[in-house]
């Protein structure tokens, strides 16, 4: 068996205790405009990512609109990607979280984004976010 590594947290976010449900992106592979230096102006360039999101669990009745589509969170972070060119890989993880959280039963959302081909020497940069609904 694979040990994790010590670097990464596991996450746990799933809990019948406090009736929550995960629901989750892994790994989406995207061309985006986004960076701050001249040469990552005007081209795309490939980003990966990631999406955790607790969501308030509710009788869904087998019927999508009861529950927080997966393909819906993907469309609109397409749609972010596609509204044009962003400095910086924080910002595009901001747009993503707040789009997330814009639907009333996602409680928090983590977000993470890789640039992939900036720094040879490494498989991918980036960020990762966590934002959660604020509750008044």
């Amino acid at each position: 068996m694979m040990s994790q590594p010590d670097n990464v947290t596991p996450l746990k976010i799933a809990s019948a205790e406090r009736a929550i449900r995960h629901v989750f992106v892994r790994d989406l592979l995207l061309d985006a405009h986004i960076g701050v230096y001249k040469d990552e102006k005007g081209r795309t360039q490939p980003v990966r990512v990631n999406v955790d999101l607790t969501v308030a669990e509710a009788a869904h009745g087998d019927d999508l609109k009861n529950v927080v589509c997966y393909a819906t969170v993907v469309g609109n972070i397409r749609a972010i990607v596609e509204e044009g060119h962003l400095n910086l890989v924080e910002t595009l993880a901001e747009r993503i979280a707040a789009s997330c959280l814009g639907d009333e039963r996602v409680q928090v959302a983590r977000v993470r984004v890789e640039k992939l081909a900036v720094i040879p020497e490494a498989a991918s940069v980036g960020v990762e976010i966590e934002r959660s609904r604020h509750r008044s």
